[in-house]
């Protein structure tokens, strides 16, 4: 008796783990963004700084980033940097399973018309705007004027 109940409850236990698999699998249907990687260099200028950061999608549709704004600054803009030519973008992609990189000589956010010039030690707070995901508030330290990421310095 006790083995037939002890397979009766493997069995109702996978069952339930395969239901749970498909329902799982309806809702990735989506973008599944994150945020890393995120520093502004402390700012050169008094009205004007940089910012980068890596946006990850593990979702199984593509999304498009619209949209930056931050209290710290009056205005942020997104620039795509190509063959030494940067130029304003209003939008940028974001593959369905791939990454969206901004990096000192590629693509990048400007904070324009800074509101005070922030320090290494401090953070700026950015929110990310999407064509289809929700919002995404990031807390972006600020490091020295030439911190490099892949070295950590």
């Amino acid at each position: 008796m006790r083995r037939r109940a002890a397979a009766l409850t493997a069995g109702a236990l996978t069952g339930a783990l395969a239901l749970t698999g498909c329902s799982a699998g309806a809702g990735s249907e989506k973008a599944e963004l994150s945020v890393s990687a995120s520093y502004m260099p402390q700012p050169v200028s008094a009205d004007m700084a940089a910012g980068f950061l890596t946006i990850t999608n593990k979702g199984a549709s593509e999304d498009e980033l619209t949209s930056v704004t931050s209290d710290a600054a009056g205005e942020v803009t997104m620039h795509s940097t190509t063959g030494g030519a940067m130029a304003e973008q209003t939008s940028f992609a974001i593959p369905a399973h791939g990454k969206l990189v901004f990096r000192s000589g590629g693509n990048h956010l400007m904070f324009e018309k800074l509101k005070h010039a922030p320090k290494q030690g401090q953070t700026v707070t950015v929110k990310l705007g999407f064509a289809k995901s929700g919002p995404l508030t990031v807390e972006m330290p600020v490091k020295s004027t030439t911190y490099n990421p892949s070295t950590g310095h």
